[in-house]
Formats: structure tokens, sequence, C-alpha cells
């Protein structure tokens, strides 16, 4: 595990597993509640589906948001050569807590510990990115 590529592989693949849970809960909760395929075409639509249903969807979007940040910044590191131990050990920090923060939301959805796990991940971004902003000078 000493590539920074890894930690990409690992959350390139746990979103696919939060999709998959996405879709497993919501199918079947849309069947339950007789909601029309069609009938999800807007945002909003189906948000008289359990929050049990919509939390995990809300996460599957949020793994589609900041973690690109991540992915372009461990590419960047990659091609720079600077993947050393403190960056690859960042970025594994940064997918343990994106997972985490991903279980947290799909069950018991507790905000401020949510808060606190995306806290401490952009933290662990923001170090690497400073990192290499000042390898810069």
């Amino acid at each position: 595990m000493k590539s920074i590529l890894t930690p990409i592989l690992v959350l390139v693949a746990w979103s696919l597993v939060v999709w998959l849970w996405m879709y497993a809960t919501r199918i079947p909760a849309m069947q339950k509640a007789r909601i029309e395929p069609q009938s999800a075409r807007f945002p909003g639509s189906l948000a008289v589906l359990p929050d049990r249903v919509r939390q995990v969807a809300d996460n599957y979007n949020h793994l589609m948001e900041q973690p690109t940040i991540f992915y372009a910044l461990a590419v960047y590191v990659h091609l720079v050569g600077h993947a050393d131990a403190l960056n690859i050990g960042l970025a594994w920090s940064y997918v343990g807590l994106r997972i985490a923060h991903s279980l947290v939301q799909g069950t018991a959805n507790l905000v401020m510990a949510r808060f606190a796990l995306f806290s401490l991940s952009t933290i662990a971004l923001i170090a690497i990115t400073a990192r290499e902003v000042l390898a810069l000078v």
C-alpha cells in the first residue's frame, strides 16, 4: 500500500457499494409507496421516502462532491512524485473518515458525528494541499 493511488481505488469502490446500498433501499421503498420511476425525474420528488432511504441517497451524492477534490489532489501528488509516507497516510485518513461518514449518515445519521468526520476528512485534504503548495515555493 505504498501508492497514493490505492486510496483512490478504495474510495471509488466504496462509492459503488453505497450506490448499491442506495438502490437496494430506494427501489423497494418506491415500490411500497407506489411511486412510479418517472415521478422521480425532478429533485425533491422522492422526499416522501423514509429517512433511512433518503439518507443513503444523500450520502451517495456527498461521495460525488468533495471526493472529486481528493481524486484530483491524489493524482497530482502521484504525478509530481510527492507520494511520501505522510501524504499517503493523509490520503488513507481521508478515505477512512469518508467511509466512517457514510456509515454514520447511512445508519444513525447523527449530524454532529457526521460533521466531525467531515471536518476531520477536510483537514486531511487541507494538509495534503498545504504541503503541495509549500513544495512549490
